[in-house]
């Protein structure tokens, strides 16, 4: 599966979380297990899909849309504590 971003976007995020969207795939495309949702809180001209899931020790939250055949990545952080929660919550209770 390919992953495409912006460059100066990808730097921003890099410097101010430390995280690199060129590493996103070992999220979107790892077996670990994921919660994802479409992000529909506003209208976006297309569909962006958030993805939570594990990330080199942590919980990171991948917000992503289909465009030109690859995973475009629109932004990615670490999740908060009540994200990091109802991720371990949902993931435990599925098995």
């Amino acid at each position: 599966m390919l992953i495409s971003y912006d460059e100066q976007k990808r730097a921003e995020t890099l410097e101010h979380r430390g995280l690199d969207f060129a590493d996103a795939g070992e999220v979107l495309f790892s077996d670990e297990p994921l919660l994802e949702a479409l992000d529909d809180r506003k209208e976006y001209g297309e569909q962006r899909w958030q993805t939570m899931g594990p990330f080199r020790g942590d919980i990171v939250m991948i917000v992503w849309t289909l465009r030109d055949g690859a995973h475009r990545i629109i932004s990615m952080r670490k999740c908060n504590d009540r994200e990091k929660g109802k991720y371990h919550a949902t993931v435990d209770r599925s098995g």
